[in-house]
């Protein structure tokens, strides 16, 4: 069963900055990193259950990326994937907890 994927704005904003300071780096990074994240999400539409759950209620997984360093954070409403944060692995747990939508 594949999911509908719904990316909130913090997300978003997440996805925007890591890509530039990508690209900043080198051209093309950005873009790198971008075909990295939808890699990411496929496979957290195609089976979610598969990556370790961090909370309950809400259900709070995560998925790591495979050449950059970040982790996408997401609940499962129904049939919704929501990606609420898409960090660097060097960032404090804190900067998802206080973004987890509410139930």
């Amino acid at each position: 069963m594949s999911h509908r994927l719904v990316i909130r704005a913090e997300a978003e904003e997440d996805i925007a900055e890591a890509a530039t300071w990508y690209e900043r780096q080198q051209v093309g990074l950005g873009n790198d990193f971008l075909a990295e994240f939808e890699s990411a999400v496929a496979r957290i539409s195609a089976n979610p259950f598969q990556y370790p759950c961090l909370r309950r209620k809400p259900e709070v997984r995560r998925v790591l990326t495979k050449r950059f360093p970040y982790r996408v954070f997401f609940i499962l409403r129904e049939s919704d994937v929501i990606v609420f944060r898409v960090l660097h692995a060097a960032r404090h747990d804190r900067e998802w907890k206080s973004n987890v939508p509410p139930k």
